[in-house]
């Protein structure tokens, strides 16, 4: 047997923060209240089932309540909402305050002006060292607005360059890819 490693959390985050990811507000209704909070750690998992996963910090107070609804609203920030993603982002902040939106067919808090959005009901959640890992059964799905992403790389908000409509798109058997590969999921 192996001795687990000591790895720096400093250093793990350097490191990982070399991937870049796309941002998400994850939200759901509690009580008749909207909640929610910015989360990175989001990836689309299976086409069949459809299914996406995130996985929110363990302790957060947020996630213990939208996971009590059993239910969840994934929105896709554009990159010009870095500003409600920072507000989702920290504790504390009234995150709600004069910030549209409108229910998803399951009732979740959909943003305004979202790159795109998916309702979620929760299906397992496993745990994951300090996170859960959180898996939604994805029931409906937004229409995509045509805006860049949000991403973050290496601890900064970002977009992706514009593509070149004379460029191939890349087709990547192992990668989960719509059926025309010219979008990623």
């Amino acid at each position: 047997m192996i001795a687990p490693a000591t790895v720096d959390t400093d250093r793990f985050r350097r490191v990982f923060g070399h991937f870049c990811t796309g941002v998400t507000v994850i939200t759901g209704i509690v009580d008749g209240a909207p909640v929610g909070f910015a989360c990175q750690a989001f990836a689309a998992l299976s086409l069949d089932p459809p299914l996406a996963l995130f996985c929110p910090r363990g302790t957060s107070e947020t996630w213990r309540r939208i996971r009590s609804a059993g239910h969840f609203g994934v929105n896709v920030l554009a990159d010009d909402q870095r500003d409600l993603s920072r507000r989702f982002g920290t504790a504390g902040a009234d995150r709600w305050r004069d910030v549209a939106w409108s229910p998803s067919p399951a009732g979740a808090p959909i943003l305004t002006g979202v790159l795109t959005w998916a309702d979620c009901h929760v299906e397992v959640v496993h745990p994951g060292g300090d996170h859960d890992i959180v898996v939604g059964r994805v029931t409906a799905l937004g229409e995509c607005r045509a805006a860049k992403p949000l991403l973050f790389y290496k601890g900064r908000y970002t977009a992706p360059q514009d593509i070149s409509p004379h460029d191939e798109p890349e087709v990547v058997d192992t990668i989960l890819s719509w059926h025309r590969h010219t979008d990623w999921m």
